[in-house]
């Protein structure tokens, strides 16, 4: 005799019994206002108010909720209405043009990883060091004009800074001279004769009265425009050339300097100084993660304590330090020389310049550390980089001897006018 199991009959899919549902208590259940619950506590009134709007959102008053008719009534209004305002609207990503928007001609630009022959100044005019000569280029009429009899030297051009407020430019030289110029009379203000055992290669304006420099020895010296005595601080810590130089801000606490030795300096201006060495700051963080050349330094203009660095030839990494302790948060490795970087004044946005194989100028996004745009225009190692005070266009320049301004970060839109407060101020009388 065949057990029960065996003449089981397996089917497909599951088909419920409906005479086994009581629909009238589910109704029921829905619809009533107050309900004993298993407990015998009756419902709250937040709870009664639910029940209703139930009802009317999506049973719309209706006698039953499953039915056998035509097609169903449309969703109410009320459900539509909610799930639009709450659906996440996708922004719309922004193009990055892949060409340079303008190309100019810098002949007998130097190929030297120890120099800054580039500067954007807050008077949009930008700066270019040209062998033994200076070219300006103003960015609102583009206009461009040259001054080498300014100088009165034919030393070549081994660094310049346009000061804070545009109008002083410091030009150094390779006979160890530093000149600041006026930019509205082109005429030397201050002349500052260096060792001649050394050369300025980078420049930081700390306010509009000190400069700070960086020699090819490995000396940083703070000069006070306004004093007789010039130099009133040096930083030691440098063995070679200090290739690049970045205060953290106007008046800025923090001095960053990278330099030949492969070192990466944080220095803190409010740190007490010993007595017997009272023209002398201290070294708050050295560096040496790095294993090439440092001459690419920015701070982030919306973390303060927040500093990028980009290692030479035989290092390719970008790293990023907190600058309170020290510590790296972050490194990538780009694969190829990083030659120079620049923070988006407006954004979380890098752009990094770079050398062999590509010579490209990459834009990451921070900090994902996603690559946003690859450009490429140079056909040599970009060692130069200037942004537009006015926010979206680069400047780049190579030993291929052109400059190319580049459509890269995202200009940002004119502040709204604030409306006007006071009552009937746009008339000049009330009749």
């Amino acid at each position: 005799m065949a057990s029960s199991r065996s003449r089981r009959v397996e089917y497909d899919r599951f088909i419920p019994f409906r005479s086994a549902m009581d629909m009238d208590f589910a109704r029921c259940a829905l619809t009533m206002p107050s309900r004993p619950q298993r407990d015998g506590s009756i419902e709250s009134p937040s709870s009664v108010a639910y029940q209703k709007l139930l009802v009317q959102c999506i049973l719309k008053n209706r006698s039953r909720i499953f039915a056998f008719k035509s097609a169903p009534e449309s969703p109410a209004d009320k459900v539509s209405q909610f799930d639009e305002d709450n659906r996440p609207h996708k922004k719309q990503q922004r193009r990055i043009p892949k060409d340079a928007d303008r190309v100019l001609a810098a002949y007998d630009i130097l190929d030297d990883d120890r120099l800054n022959l580039l500067d954007w100044g807050s008077n949009n005019v930008l700066a270019i060091g040209l062998n033994d000569k200076v070219c300006l280029w103003n960015a609102a009429n583009k206009s461009s004009t040259e001054f080498s009899r300014a100088l009165e030297d034919n030393s070549p051009v081994t660094s310049i800074s346009w000061s804070p407020d545009g109008k002083v430019l410091a030009v150094a030289l390779g006979n160890s001279d530093l000149h600041l110029v006026d930019a509205a009379t082109r005429r030397v203000l201050v002349g500052i004769q260096g060792d001649s055992h050394s050369f300025v290669c980078s420049l930081a304006w700390r306010s509009n009265a000190i400069l700070t420099t960086g020699r090819s020895d490995g000396s940083i010296v703070d000069y006070d425009i306004r004093k007789d005595d010039r130099a009133i601080c040096d930083y030691r810590g440098h063995r070679l050339e200090v290739c690049s130089l970045k205060w953290s801000e106007l008046f800025g606490r923090y001095l960053a300097s990278g330099g030949k030795d492969k070192l990466v300096h944080i220095w803190d201006t409010r740190m007490a100084v010993a007595n017997h060495h009272p023209r002398q700051h201290q070294l708050l963080h050295k560096i040496s993660n790095h294993t090439s050349t440092v001459r690419a330094l920015d701070w982030c203009p919306t973390r303060s304590n927040l500093l990028a660095s980009g290692g030479g030839r035989n290092d390719h990494c970008i790293k990023f330090w907190n600058a309170v302790n020290g510590v790296c948060l972050n490194s990538i490795d780009t694969g190829s020389e990083v030659c120079a970087l620049l923070w988006d004044k407006n954004k979380s946005e890098l752009l990094t310049s770079h050398g062999f194989p590509n010579n490209q100028l990459t834009l990451w996004n921070y900090t994902s550390m996603m690559r946003k745009a690859e450009l490429f225009g140079h056909s040599s190692r970009v060692l130069y980089l200037a942004g537009s005070p006015l926010g979206g266009v680069v400047a780049s320049a190579a030993e291929d001897e052109t400059l190319k301004f580049w459509n890269v970060f995202e200009t940002p839109k004119p502040p709204k006018p604030e409306a006007n407060t006071v009552p009937f101020a746009q008339f000049s009388f009330i009749r």
